[in-house]
């Protein structure tokens, strides 16, 4: 079986994905230890979430188009 390995980065919506979660991930780890006003961080990344669903950018996703090159996976399939 011939398998080759693609040498391009994430797409778009991957890396955001990792990012959202591990942001998350760390402000429920900060709100129990720390305090729950970190809890206000994982809002953030929700409110981020939805403006990247409803607007198709949010600012990570500018970020991570602009400064690392990503380009997103859906955007210019044609169905």
């Amino acid at each position: 079986m011939n398998r080759t390995c693609p040498t391009t980065a994430w797409p778009l919506e991957r890396a955001l994905f990792a990012m959202a979660g591990t942001v998350t991930l760390l402000s429920a780890a900060l709100a129990a230890a720390v305090s729950p006003w970190f809890l206000l961080l994982t809002a953030f990344v929700g409110v981020n979430q939805w403006l990247y669903v409803v607007a198709g950018a949010c600012p990570v996703s500018l970020v991570l188009t602009r400064v690392f090159g990503l380009r997103s996976a859906v955007k210019g399939v044609v169905r």
